[in-house]
């Protein structure tokens, strides 16, 4: 549904701390926090994990699952392939 990375982006897309980020889904901080500490896909009660999502498409954010389309008309950032991950340069 959500992965830690995309809860931590869209933060910092809209420039707002997990403080503002509990506020604004309903969902107490150190629930935010245990979520963006998780690895990989966020595991939780389904209601608080619809809560968050909920805030962010509220907020203006597009969370875009693998391999499908982008339906907003801004900029973002995605990975191009999964083998891409994790690597610099």
């Amino acid at each position: 549904m959500i992965t830690a990375a995309q809860m931590r982006a869209a933060r910092a897309l809209l420039g707002i701390d997990q403080k503002r980020l509990a506020e604004l889904s309903g969902v107490s901080l150190p629930t935010i926090q245990r979520m963006e500490a998780s690895e990989g896909n966020v595991r939780g009660v389904v209601d608080t994990l619809s809560k968050v999502v909920e805030a962010l498409d509220a907020a203006g954010i597009e969370l875009i699952g693998d391999h499908a389309p982008s339906t907003g008309q801004g900029r973002g950032v995605r990975f191009k392939e999964a083998a891409g991950r994790g690597k610099t340069g």
